[in-house]
């Protein structure tokens, strides 16, 4: 993302968010950011949901107009997490039980109308190339976009030692990445693979990045055939694994195209276990 363009998108950010506009964040990442990756069982822990660049993150306080729910799932199934509307963190959570627990932020489809610039730049950075090819095509490529977009983000915390037999899980979400390979027991250099999945079923083609928090580091690769994607890590610490799809609306839609912005965060272990919290 150029630098032009992350200035323009914190414009909108601040808009939208004084405004109550519907959250007019198209071309910036979301993710979950939990007050820990670490937690012990029996605290509670936070859970943030954030708007930025990957590395810096404006909040996004509980909004029952964009929320459609806020889950865990710890083993037996997802539940809701508690929250106060208008608040941050969105939710919070008592971790009732060591293990991996999967937290999922699922959003409400939401409108947007984007200047022609900067959904131009935005389909180039998410590497959205059939959109793109299907704009010139139809003589829209130089028209703005309404679009409709829905958040799909995700996080894995573990309370307690790692086990080979703990990983993450489906939510059910619309489009979703799911780790195939935890990261809480990856040794060093070791390859994390993710699969992207649409409607459940396996995404090919689609960019995938991975930005790592304290820096902003990025790690792009197009999913294979099976729409896995595979990234050997070169540090430790918080990272944000995203992607973006976008398809055509379906009728009587007031939009030209429907997204669907999907994330995953976790912490890399130092010396086998995540670091303490607020170190990322």
């Amino acid at each position: 993302m150029t630098a032009s363009f992350r200035t323009l998108a914190r414009a909108v950010i601040a808009i939208a968010l004084t405004s109550g506009a519907a959250a007019s964040l198209s071309a910036h990442e979301f993710w979950i950011e939990p007050t820990s990756f670490a937690p012990e069982p029996g605290k509670i822990i936070g859970i943030r949901a954030r708007v930025g660049d990957g590395v810096l993150g404006d909040p996004v306080p509980r909004d029952p107009a964009l929320l459609e729910k806020l889950i865990v799932d710890a083993g037996t199934g997802a539940t809701p997490i508690v929250g106060r509307d208008g608040g941050d963190p969105a939710g919070l959570l008592r971790i009732a039980v060591g293990g991996l627990h999967v937290i999922g932020y699922l959003g409400k489809p939401t409108p947007v109308e984007i200047p022609v610039d900067t959904f131009n730049t935005y389909l180039h950075d998410e590497g959205l190339d059939a959109v793109i090819t299907e704009r010139v095509r139809r003589g829209t490529s130089r028209l703005g976009a309404r679009e409709l977009f829905t958040r799909c983000a995700k996080t894995l915390v573990l309370a307690g030692a790692t086990r080979p037999d703990q990983h993450d899980r489906l939510l059910g979400f619309p489009l979703e990445l799911l780790a195939e390979t935890s990261p809480y027991s990856l040794p060093p250099n070791g390859e994390l693979t993710v699969r992207l999945l649409f409607h459940g079923r396996p995404l090919p083609g689609a960019l995938v990045t991975a930005i790592r928090r304290r820096n902003g580091e990025r790690m792009s690769v197009r999913s294979d055939s099976s729409g896995r994607a595979r990234f050997t890590f070169p540090a430790d610490g918080a990272w944000l694994i995203k992607s973006v799809h976008m398809t055509a609306p379906p009728p009587r839609t007031n939009a030209d195209w429907v997204s669907y912005w999907a994330s995953l965060t976790f912490e890399l272990p130092a010396n086998g276990q995540p670091a303490p919290a607020g170190t990322h």
